[in-house]
């Protein structure tokens, strides 16, 4: 490409779709390994698990935290889209609503194991936290608030206040098997409605 003065910058290349769908597989693959093992789960593992071999994962992911943090904006950003798609196909907002918190809470069983690699010094990890705020609290703010001009939730509820809610019930899942996070969350979210 020849500069012309213009300043712009070049457009990354995309990647071409068959590329695109290997890296979504391999995703795919490590996050059900992060949910069965943690994120420590062996490389061979998520290979077998994508179906390719292990130099396959080392040329899309070379560190073990580069492939940690990719699942967890891929499983962010599948949680990001969802919302406006329920909210235009659900039968109601409140179901919009519901159905993503179910999502969410998936997302947050896949990173199990993933708060101690958040919190560790390693630079891959510092803006995560921030990432997955700018990109969720947002989402959830407008199921909210189509729930509430809806009347289906009572107004006054902040979206990282419930956020907040769901993910301290989810913190005792794995750790004892008679305890079921879902069973809590669906009496929190009927908590939300008017009396």
């Amino acid at each position: 490409m020849v500069d012309t003065g213009s300043g712009s910058v070049p457009a990354a290349p995309r990647k071409r779709a068959d590329a695109r769908r290997n890296e979504q597989t391999l995703l795919d693959a490590a996050a059900a390994a992060f949910v069965a093992s943690g994120v420590d789960a062996p490389v061979r593992d998520i290979a077998a698990r994508a179906g390719v071999g292990v130099a396959t994962i080392y040329r899309h992911f070379p560190t073990r935290a580069d492939l940690v943090v990719a699942v967890y904006r891929h499983q962010v950003e599948a949680c990001a889209e969802a919302g406006p798609a329920l909210l235009a196909s659900a039968r109601s907002a409140y179901a919009a609503l519901a159905e993503w918190i179910d999502l969410f809470v998936d997302f947050l069983v896949t990173k199990h194991g993933l708060a101690a690699a958040l919190h560790s010094d390693d630079e891959a990890f510092a803006g995560l936290h921030a990432y997955f705020i700018d990109r969720l609290v947002p989402v959830c703010a407008e199921l909210l608030d189509a729930a509430v001009a809806a009347g289906e939730v009572r107004s006054g509820i902040e979206a990282l206040e419930l956020m907040h809610g769901v993910g301290n019930l989810c913190i005792g899942a794995g750790k004892d098997s008679g305890y079921d996070p879902r069973r809590l969350i669906d009496l929190l979210l009927g908590g939300l409605c008017p009396r």
